[in-house]
Formats: C-alpha cells, sequence, structure tokens
C-alpha cells in the first residue's frame, strides 16, 4: 500500500503541471522528485500530516480561480492520482503529562486543484485518533463503535483508501459530494504519543515537517504556523528546559506546569519536526501515585490508580549481572532486509553485554540450532565467535516452531542468586499451539526459586500473533514491542536490548494494598525499573488508597530497595487517557487467552470511551448535515429574536428545528494489529506485503479450484493474484472469468471421465 501511495503522488504531482497560476506566481510548478533523489531516501510518503485531491478524472484539474482552458484529457487515472493540497494554516497544540502528549493539529486546506464546477474526494493522511473535517455545507468526524453495535451492521460502504499505510500513517477519505473545487476545509486531528526517555532526559517529537509543494503559489495568501505547548509535571518535580526546534517564548510558569507558544507568518511553511527536551532534576528514584474516579459512561466503575517512578542516577548505576539467550526466528519468510536488520541489531545486543555477563544465541525455523550448548561468558573472544556463528547460520528457511527453542533457553538458564535471566524472542510469524505455549512457559518460569526469566519479545509484521508474544512478556515480568514495517526493525530491537541491559531495580512489589477491595494490577506482573525507561503500572481498586504507597525491591547489587510513594487526586493529569492504550493492549491479551467474551465487551467499551484502536471496535466516518447556506455568510440576530427563540426552545416549541444527527457513511474493520496469518506463516509470506484477511480469502479461492486449475493455483503468489486483479480493466476481467470457467469446466470433465470409465 505504501508503494501504491507514493506512486499515486508523483502521479498527482505531474498532473499539478496542468494548473495555471498566472504570469506572476510566487513558487514555481511543483516537481517531482528526481532519479538521484529517490536514490538518496526521498519518499512521497508524509512526513506529518496531509491532505489529497483524490484524482481519477486528469480532465477536473485546473485552476478554480483562473481557468486555463486546457485541452481535453482522454482516459482516467486508475488507480487514482493524488495531489497534495496548498496547506493555508496550520496550528499545533501539544499537552504533555509526565511521560505522554496529546497533540492537536488544526490546519486549513485550500482544493486548488480541481475547477470549480467540479469536485473530487479528499484524502487525509497522518497520526490519527480523531478527525474532524469542516466543509462550507457538512462536516465529518470519526467514532469508534463495537464491531456488535447498531451503526456497526448499517449498510454502508468501506471506506477506499482507508487504513494504514505504516504504523504511523492512517489515511481516511472525505466523499466526494462536498468538496467543490476551490473549497476551504478545515481538518482537525488528535493522538497521542510517549516521550522519549534517554539519560534522565524527556524529548518530545511531533512531524511537523511539510513538502515545498504544499506552500500556496499567490504572493498575497497569509500563512501563519503556532505552536503551543503546555507542559505538566508530576508532584515535587522540577522542569529544565533543554533544547527546543522552534523559537519558542515562555508564557506561562507555574508550580508543576510550563506553558510556551510560537506564533509566526512564515514565507514557507516548517521543514523540521516540532523537537523539545527537558530533564526532571533528581538524584535518587522517586514518583508518585496518582488517584482519579472513574469516567462518565466508563463501564468499570472502580476507581483508578497511576503509579510512576523515574530512575535517579545514584541507584541506576548499580545494574544486574545478566544472563541472556537471544531466540532468534530464521525461517523463510525472515529471509532478506528482515533478517539483515535482525543481525544488525543483535551484533549491538552483543555489543552492549559486560564480561560478567553470560550469553547464548538460538537460531529457530521448524528445527533449532544453538551457538553453544551452555551459557557463555561474553568475553571479546566469545562475541565474536558469536558474529561468525551468526554470519554461518542465520539462512532464511523452514517453518516457524516457537515452544522448542523457547524450552531450551529456559533449560539452560541458571537459577542464581546474583544475576537477572533474559530471553529476547524475535519472530514474525504465528503458531497453531500459542495458547499452549503461553501456559507451558508460565509453569516453567514458577519452578524458579530465586529472579524468573524475563522474556523480551519483538513481533514484526503483521503476521505473527502479537497478543500472544505480549501475553509471554507480561507473565514473566519482560516488556513487547511491534515493529510494523521492516524499516523498524533494528531501532525497535536495539530499543528492547537497552531497555533489558540497565535493569537496576527488579522483583519491585507493593506492599500495603491488602485493605484494598477488588484490585487490579496493571501489568499482572510488575515490570523492572530500567535506566532507560519511566517505571508506569496503573490499576482499579475499591476502597480507600493508603495515603502513603510503600514499594521494595532488589537493587543490582542485591541489595534491599525501599520506597514510599506520595498519593495525591489528579486534578488536572488525565489518568483514563493516559493508560487507557497500554490497558487495553494488556485486556485484549488476556480476553485471548482466555476466551473471555465479557473481556472483549469490556475493551471495545473502553476504546470507544477513550478514542482508542482496539481489536473489538471499528473505525466509522459520521456526516453531519449543516444546511444550505454559506459557512461564511453571518446571520444577524435581533435581542427580540434571540429572546423568542430562547423562549420556544424552553418550551419546546414545535418550530423549532433540531440539530441535524450524524449518519455513519463508512466504516473501517479490522484496523487493529489482529491475531496473525497461520497461512502466511505457512506460506513463509515476508512480514509487510499483503493484509492477513486478504490472505485467508486468496487461499480459499486457491483451493476452490480442481483438477489442473489447483496445480496452477498452487505455483501462483495469493497476493500477487490479487494485485493484478485489482488492476485490470472491466474488459480483461470478464475474459480472465470465462477463461478460468472454461478450464474449470475441462477439468471437471476430465474428472467425471475418469470415474465413469471414459464414458460420456
Amino acid at each position: 500500500m505504501a508503494a501504491d501511495f507514493e506512486a499515486a503522488v508523483e502521479d498527482g504531482l505531474r498532473l499539478s503541471k496542468r494548473i495555471y497560476f498566472g504570469k506572476d506566481r510566487a513558487v514555481a510548478p511543483p516537481k517531482p522528485h528526481t532519479a538521484m533523489e529517490r536514490a538518496v531516501g526521498c519518499s512521497y510518503l508524509p512526513i506529518s500530516p496531509m491532505l489529497y485531491a483524490v484524482i481519477s478524472d486528469p480532465a477536473v484539474v485546473d485552476n478554480p480561480d483562473m481557468p486555463s482552458y486546457q485541452p481535453h484529457v482522454h482516459g482516467r487515472c486508475d488507480p487514482p492520482a493524488l495531489i497534495p493540497l496548498q496547506l493555508n494554516g496550520v496550528f499545533l497544540e501539544a499537552d504533555c503529562y509526565l511521560h505522554t502528549a496529546f497533540v492537536t493539529l488544526s490546519a486549513t486546506w485550500r482544493l486548488h486543484c480541481v475547477m470549480g464546477s467540479r469536485s473530487c474526494d479528499c484524502r487525509i493522511a497522518g497520526s490519527i485518533l480523531g478527525v474532524e473535517v469542516e466543509v462550507p455545507r457538512k462536516s465529518y468526524g470519526t467514532e469508534f463503535i463495537s464491531v456488535d453495535s447498531d451503526k456497526a451492521s448499517e449498510n454502508v460502504g468501506k471506506t477506499e483508501g482507508g487504513g494504514f499505510l505504516k504504523a504511523h500513517i492512517f489515511t481516511l477519505t472525505v466523499p466526494q459530494a462536498t468538496v467543490d473545487g476551490g473549497t476551504n476545509i478545515s481538518v482537525k486531528m488528535r493522538w497521542s504519543q510517549k516521550l522519549l526517555y534517554h539519560n534522565g532526559q524527556f524529548t518530545l517529537r511531533i512531524p511537523f515537517s511539510f513538502p515545498e509543494y504544499v506552500t500556496p503559489a499567490a504572493k498575497k495568501i497569509s500563512k501563519r504556523e503556532k505552536i503551543e505547548l503546555n507542559v505538566t509535571a508530576g508532584p515535587e518535580t522540577e522542569i529544565l528546559c533543554k533544547t527546543t526546534s522552534h523559537p519558542l517564548k515562555e508564557r506561562r510558569r507555574q508550580e508543576r506546569k510550563l506553558g510556551f507558544l510560537y506564533d509566526s507568518e512564515v514565507l514557507s511553511w516548517s521543514s523540521n519536526d516540532f523537537i523539545f527536551s527537558y530533564t526532571v532534576s533528581t538524584s535518587h528514584t522517586f514518583g508518585s501515585v496518582l488517584l482519579n474516579p472513574p469516567l462518565v459512561g466508563d463501564v468499570d466503575r472502580r476507581d483508578m490508580f497511576y503509579c510512576y517512578l523515574y530512575p535517579g542516577k545514584k541507584e541506576s548505576g548499580k545494574v544486574f549481572r545478566k544472563e541472556v539467550v537471544f531466540i532468534v526466528d530464521i525461517s523463510g519468510s525472515m529471509r532478506g532486509q528482515p533478517l539483515e536488520d535482525t543481525k544488525s541489531a543483535l551484533f549491538s545486543g552483543l555489543a552492549r553485554l559486560g564480561p560478567k555477563d553470560l550469553f547464548n544465541v538460538i537460531a529457530f525455523n521448524d528445527e533449532t540450532c544453538m551457538f553453544s550448548s551452555t551459557l557463555e561468558p561474553a568475553t571479546v573472544e566469545n562475541i565474536e565467535n558469536a558474529y561468525k556463528w551468526v554470519n554461518s547460520n542465520f539462512v532464511a528457511s523452514g517453518a516457524t516452531n516457537i515452544l522448542f527453542p523457547l524450552n531450551q533457553a529456559i533449560k539452560i538458564l541458571l537459577d542464581n542468586s546474583d544475576s537477572i535471566p533474559i530471553i529476547f524472542l524475535i519472530t514474525d510469524g504465528a503458531v497453531e499451539d500459542e495458547i499452549n505455549i503461553c501456559g507451558t512457559v508460565r509453569n516453567q518460569l514458577t519452578n524458579y526459586k530465586n529472579i524468573s526469566p524475563r522474556i523480551y519479545t519483538l513481533g514484526i509484521g503483521k503476521f505473527c500473533n502479537h497478543y500472544f508474544l505480549r501475553q509471554l512478556a507480561m507473565t514473566s515480568h519482560g516488556h513487547h514491542d511491534a515493529a510494523s514495517d521492516v524499516e523498524s526493525i533494528e531501532s525497535r530491537l536495539e530499543g528492547l536490548f537497552a531497555r533489558a541491559s540497565s535493569i537496576f531495580l527488579a522483583d519491585i512489589a507493593f506492599q500495603n494494598l491488602d485493605g484494598l477491595d477488588d484490585l487490579e494490577v496493571f501489568p499482572c506482573q510488575i515490570p523492572d525499573l530500567s535506566s532507560e525507561s519511566p517505571f508506569v503500572v496503573s490499576g482499579r481498586y475499591q476502597g480507600t488508597f493508603p495515603k502513603t504507597l510503600k514499594l521494595n525491591g532488589r537493587l543490582g547489587d542485591m541489595s534491599g530497595f525501599t520506597l514510599d510513594l506520595n498519593v495525591e487526586e489528579a486534578k488536572e493529569i488525565p489518568v483514563s487517557k493516559m493508560v487507557a492504550k497500554h490497558q487495553i493492549e494488556l485486556l485484549t491479551a488476556q480476553a485471548w487467552f482466555s476466551k473471555n467474551q465479557e473481556l472483549e465487551k469490556k475493551i471495545a467499551k473502553m476504546s470507544e470511551l477513550n478514542t482508542v484502536v482496539s481489536e473489538y471496535t471499528s473505525l466509522v466516518l459520521l456526516e453531519t448535515q449543516r444546511g444550505k447556506a454559506n459557512a461564511d455568510t453571518k446571520k444577524i440576530i435581533t435581542v427580540l429574536q434571540y429572546k423568542y427563540w430562547l423562549q420556544s426552545s424552553r418550551k419546546g416549541d414545535s418550530h423549532h428545528k433540531e440539530e441535524p444527527k450524524p449518519k455513519v457513511i463508512s466504516t473501517m474493520h479490522n484496523i487493529g494489529l489482529g491475531y496473525g496469518s497461520l497461512s502466511a506463516t505457512g506460506e513463509n509470506i515476508p512480514s509487510g506485503y499483503g493484509d492477513p484477511d486478504e490472505l485467508e480469502a486468496a487461499e480459499v479461492l486457491a483451493k476452490s479450484g480442481c483438477g489442473c486449475c489447483g496445480r496452477c493455483w498452487r505455483h501462483c503468489c495469493c497476493m500477487c493474484c490479487i494485485q493484478v486483479c485489482s488492476r485490470m480493466n472491466d474488459q480483461c476481467g470478464i475474459v480472465l472469468t470465462q477463461l478460468i470457467s472454461a478450464v474449470a469446466c475441462l477439468g471437471c470433465y476430465s474428472c467425471c471421465s475418469a470415474c465413469c470409465g471414459g464414458e460420456e
């Protein structure tokens, strides 16, 4: 999909040459990237939120204000071309609470490339959790609804071009009927993201880089950039600002709060992402507990708590000695860049080991291959030997079997009292016995008398079951991460290695929560504290929470650690929204493991309430009519008219018109990670190629053939067939259908002849 999107944008930029801006234009017509620019990594994928005109008929492309009367263009664009729209203004607002940022980007775009008498679809692309679109006669918005609700079952179309291009790029299409040439379109996008944390410094990085070809061509059009940033820290913390990418002015400084503003008229839009970094000054590990009542409409009426810890410089120097086993999937689907990037990250992880650490490497497909039969010291010589062994044995082939290498890793780990055992599992496939694997591993971990093994998992692509991998990590005090595309494998793995190699506080426990009723903690096994990541645990409870939470654990030098955390009400910090995504992911893993339908319904309600993607909700696009009056026309209302309207509304006057209700015009199903694909794993289809549901459908189609048809299908790639068929015109499709039907009839005839002994 990403490659098709880039090709459509390139076609759109070529079509943009038809637009005439007059002799005195401020900018040259947009130009596609040259071959050299593409070679060095220039891409048409949007870095920041963008809006595109979806052009099927190239004849409609023209300046709505100044027609050029160009010759008619015959033919259509199939697939449609995408022309980036002109950006007239942008406002970025970010609210940071502890380690979470809630971002709202409001922008005004103009449909500058379609003649005034015509209209077209418009496609939004960016990091999206909630969208609001305003056009003169209608407004649109998105909403998450349960897959079992009445709205989800309405007879509406599926949004074309909707879904994820990449993990951070979501697309949504606004229908053609409302967007005429020359229309100004107001778009507001919302999403949340985690702040990066490294060496005691928080960094907020928001996509805010726009290509040159979205700059308006007219000189007199005002181009205004605005950024508003609010930072709210926890109790008893002091914020020290470090760096910023844009010239922010401090406009507010209060206890625990900082406010900044950037507002400027610009000649061209920002070409850099917005980056802001700050530190929280402390030398010791510290934290706090925030309490919050349930939100209105929450199905879970228990109160919420949010516990966080920031690693201190004094304690974080005492990291644990480690026993590490790397388990790497080398099945056929890992062939090429996925395996090469995994090897590169593995070498980086081995280089992080200290001389007192022990390690081993296991490569698996349908068989296993071990670097050594026992754990080896991480000496320079052994690390060099491991490099050579990996280069010679990491050859992608075969199927996927996860249980056997996991059992081998757990067996060779030593049950020592002065080290922490860690297993890294990297895979891109799904297996049939995943629930059994989780139960088996959980039982094996209970046999450890000292520190039990931590399992860190990385799932690559959509064909592996991320909830199975999360369940493995959750039951072992570990951590799960996902590399949704090949390009992010190396960075995700290095992040996991950095987190695990810097653990300095383990076996963390809360001491004085026995008096609470119906206590539930997320995750159920409290994770370790690393110097590369803050500690965050949330939960639900009934009863009276203690005024001080007592926490203890074990430091890297095996000494004990205790800490008293202050407890206070979260008056201005939206605890529910901060923990919603993490809790939904953990609960979904539990629901998958336990097959609990009531838990699935609860997750769907949480997704609807907090506008977070889940496996049990769909994303719908709602349309609201706003009347025939032009949005720019202001109606003058006298005081007497206002009083009459007010009295009528109070009395329920029948002449008072009700606000139009929004209606569902399109639905997008299955936008979550999904539960993997056994068929794609069995066929060793590389990660990132196609959707699991499409592959399942293609497999059914392939198996439905008989005789020579079935033998032909076995030699075809299902995804290739789908892509080829999607690009055929109607006449070619009819001919191909007739040909396949004829061949199928011949196959059936030959089968019947064989059964009847050659009689007709």
